[in-house]
């Protein structure tokens, strides 16, 4: 249970950059896309937090931010259209690859 929570920890951590991308705009701040950001953080938080209970702390940490960075590139490319480059996509994929490589050798 503690994998299904630390993804969707990392879930709720696409939402922020993305929230705060958003939140700024050229006539000023958007408080409603602000709010979804801190509303994001806090869930993300909370669901690493419990996570911890039962993975250690730096694969929890490592796979938490590693879902969030592949989630924010994609989101990138498909809602701000974002370069998509053979070099992003080979540096992205080495993230994937330490992802399932913590949860393979992950006891827990």
């Amino acid at each position: 249970m503690a994998w299904l929570y630390l993804i969707i920890a990392g879930i709720f951590e696409w939402g922020w950059p993305v929230g705060l991308k958003l939140g700024l705009s050229e006539s000023g701040l958007r408080w409603g896309w602000i709010g979804f950001s801190v509303l994001c953080m806090v869930a993300s938080g909370t669901l690493l937090l419990i996570a911890q209970k039962t993975i250690p702390m730096g694969t929890a940490y490592a796979v938490w931010t590693g879902i969030g960075a592949v989630g924010a590139f994609i989101l990138g490319l498909l809602l701000f259209s974002e370069p998509a480059t053979l070099a992003r996509f080979f540096f992205v994929g080495l993230i994937v690859l330490g992802i399932v490589g913590l949860k393979l050798v992950s006891t827990h």
